[in-house]
């Protein structure tokens, strides 16, 4: 499925500053004032420590007892409604101030996580932030000083540095979800930590997973009960929602278990480029509503319009000694103005090399920005293509790499004579 872009969801249907806005809400004293503010979404919201985040950082800050305002249960259509909202002795006031949730972007994994914290939230009529958080422009630990944050959660990542510990100097409770070992190491060497940071760091499950979990349960075990005719998910959503857990995880997880997960890759592509809840207040609606069979059959379409283009490359391949022949010799392409192409390429050529009786890598090189670029693809789970990319200063997984490499030095990989 794909996620309409930013200005296609701003657009369409009924929209106000409840669906505009990544702070749910209900009615409260002041809403006009904040209505009134509502453009700041509209101007400078792509960024990560923009105006529109550090925006809503502040507002939530200035009204930390104000209870979530929301059209329904965040089930996506359902409810009264903002005027029709009524607020009850339950939910008219959080005494405890506010949660704010963070989720790495642009994983899409982590923004179904932030799905799983925002229909809890929803569903209980409690105040919570929800706003994307990325390494290529951080918000800062100054940025998250404010008057009645109570709780913290970090959806698949733990942060830069100490960032975690340092929120826990000053926030109550902070509970970070991640599956990556690199985090379960870096973690090992912060000590003890304050009691009241939690680091739920499992690398046999993916971030998503243990987040649905927690908040599921959290839902079911809290201590204000909603009507028992409400669930935490409906029956369709469950099944999404399984089937989404699944092909993430296996990404995630890099098991490569699930037939079908490279057309899962691709059918999702398009999505990935509107994950960001400032510009896309529509996101976790519509992540929701998404189905992997669907996905599915997008990526495989795509998968085979790429092939045609690519078997015209295709024999004109020659070896190569990766490394000067210390990583052994594999069958090469020059792809130049096809770079869109090497992954299809690539898989090929690994399997042409192996049978050959080279290393099962395929190489694709090609000039990009003035500089030329080879990138390594292997079919064979039992070669590490990223070997050989890290050595000059690329990086990659196993069976996918890529790196930049001097003229000079490709001259010395090639071999005299073509296949």
């Amino acid at each position: 499925m794909r996620l309409p872009s930013p200005a296609a969801a701003r657009g369409g249907g009924r929209h106000s500053l409840c669906s505009g806005s990544p702070f749910l809400c209900w009615n409260f004293k002041g809403r006009k004032e904040l209505l009134a503010q509502s453009s700041i979404w509209a101007a400078d919201a792509r960024g990560f420590r923009s105006d529109a985040a550090l925006h809503a950082l502040r507002r939530a800050g200035a009204h930390p007892a104000f209870p979530p305002l929301e059209s329904g249960d965040g089930r996506g259509g359902g409810g009264a409604g903002v005027e029709g909202s009524v607020l009850t002795p339950d939910n008219a006031r959080d005494e405890n101030g506010f949660s704010l949730v963070l989720y790495n972007y642009p994983s899409f994994s982590a923004t179904l996580a932030a799905v799983f914290a925002r229909r809890y939230y929803s569903l209980r009529r409690l105040p919570a932030l929800v706003l994307p958080f990325s390494s290529v422009e951080p918000l800062r630990v100054d940025d998250l000083k404010l008057q009645g944050l109570r709780t913290c959660y970090l959806l698949d990542f733990v942060g830069p540095g100490r960032f975690a510990v340092e929120l826990s100097r000053f926030i109550p409770d902070v509970v970070a979800f991640d599956h990556r070992k690199l985090t379960a190491e870096r973690i090992s060497r912060f000590g003890s930590c304050p009691g009241n940071l939690e680091l739920r760091v499992d690398t046999s499950k993916s971030s998503a997973r243990d987040v649905y979990a927690y908040f599921s349960e959290k839902f079911f075990e809290s201590g204000h009960p909603v009507e028992e005719s409400v669930s935490f998910l409906n029956q369709q959503e469950e099944r999404r929602v399984e089937s989404l857990l699944e092909y993430t995880e296996d990404e995630d997880l890099r098991r490569r278990d699930l037939a079908e997960i490279r057309a899962f890759k691709i059918g999702l592509r398009e999505a990935q480029a509107n994950l960001n809840c400032l510009t896309n207040p529509h996101v976790f609606e519509q992540v929701l509503e998404i189905d992997p069979t669907e996905l599915i059959a997008q990526g495989n379409s795509r998968m085979s319009s790429r092939l045609d283009p690519a078997r015209k490359l295709l024999g004109k391949e020659f070896k190569i000694r990766l490394g000067r022949g210390f990583y052994g010799e594999c069958l090469c392409i020059r792809a130049d103005g096809h770079s869109h192409l090497s992954h299809e390429i690539g898989d090929e050529l690994s399997r042409r090399s192996a049978a050959a009786g080279l290393r099962p890598i395929g190489a694709v090189a090609f000039m990009q920005r003035g500089n030329l670029k080879i990138c390594l693809r292997s079919t064979d789970g039992a070669t590490d293509t990223a070997e050989v990319a890290k050595a000059y200063g690329g990086g990659g997984r196993s069976g996918s790499s890529s790196f930049i490499i001097r003229m000079d030095e490709y001259g010395l990989w090639t071999l005299p004579n073509p296949l």
